[in-house]
This record gives structure tokens, sequence and C-alpha cells, in this order.
């Protein structure tokens, strides 16, 4: 389940587009989370009642840290996103949609991971089109900010973003991580 189109007035990137994910779980209850291994390191998922709120790396930046939330490797959120998971390093092509999404973030942060989702497969855009796309006078550099806080690793794909000459540049997960995903999409890097 795809976040919604919001209109292009409805946001503005201010200094809220540091919030943190700590601040932006603030009051949300959280239902379940478990750890999947994949290819390049375990995965925290974290789901609500309505889906997968978060998925970091161990010692990734923003990492929210403990989460107060039991394990259970039977939430129907975290198995939908072991499946997209699995089907991804067998190098298909899953839908996101296949996964129920519950983001916390600014209405700008929600509004940047809404252009991420868009990214196909294998393909990249730059921070500059990110803000372009996401309009309302959105600056690539409030748009990093909100792309490097995203919280749910790989299938809000976040590591599609690039520098405007192709390079690779920051990736809250670490920069060896983005390029191997990159490359397993088959993404050819400068």
């Amino acid at each position: 389940m795809m976040m919604s189109t919001m209109s292009s007035n409805t946001y503005t990137p201010t200094k809220s587009s540091t919030t943190t994910i700590r601040q932006a779980f603030d009051g949300v209850p959280l239902v379940a989370q478990a750890v999947l291994d994949t290819p390049i390191g375990p995965l925290t998922a974290l789901a609500t009642a309505k889906g997968i709120a978060g998925l970091w790396f161990d010692n990734q930046l923003h990492h929210p840290g403990a989460l107060d939330a039991p394990v259970d490797v039977h939430n129907p959120p975290i198995v939908a996103m072991r499946r997209w998971l699995d089907a991804y390093w067998a190098g298909k092509d899953p839908s996101p949609n296949g996964v129920p999404l519950d983001l916390h973030g600014t209405l700008f942060q929600r509004a940047v991971w809404n252009a991420l989702l868009t990214i196909p497969l294998g393909r990249t855009k730059s921070y500059g089109e990110i803000a372009a796309q996401v309009g309302n006078g959105a600056v690539p550099r409030a748009t990093g900010t909100a792309v490097g806080r995203n919280p749910v690793s790989i299938l809000v794909p976040c590591h599609r973003v690039i520098g405007a000459n192709g390079s690779l540049t920051g990736y809250a997960g670490g920069l060896p991580r983005k390029e191997r995903l990159l490359q397993h999409e088959g993404v050819l890097l400068a």
C-alpha cells in the first residue's frame, strides 16, 4: 500500500524535515518487531497495526535504538515484508504495494518518501530530481535530509538516489550497502 499523494501546496521543507524517528513514533502503538536476515546484514522490521513503520540495518544512522514492541515473526505486515525481501533478493521486482506501509514523519518527509517509491528497480534519480518531483520549492539539500531519514530501507528505495553527477552519496546504511544494492539491481555505477 503506497502512501496517498498529497497536493503540492500541503508540505514545505522546514526545520521539521529533520524530525527524528523517535519523535515521529511518539505516541504510535508499536505492535511487533522482528529481525530479518539479508545478504547484506540483518534488518529490524517494526510494525504498527496498519503496516511496516520501520526497517533498519544494525548501526544504521537514524536507527531509533531499542524498540518497545514485542518480537513477533508471524505479524502479517512483517510476514509480507519478509516475502518482499525474499523476492527482491531472488532477483525479482516485487511491488511495494504488497507490503502495507505506515510511515511516520512530517508531511514533507512523507512526500519525499512517496517520491522514492516511484523510482523503478534498476533506475536512479538525483536529489534534485526528487526535489523537483516533490515540488513546492523543495530544494535538494532539504530533500536529501528527508531521504536520509527514510525509515524503511530497501523497500522505500532511498539507495536509488544519487548525486547530480552520478556519484554515490550518503546512505544511512553505509555506502558499501548502497553500492551492493545498486549492483544487485543492475545499476551501472560511474
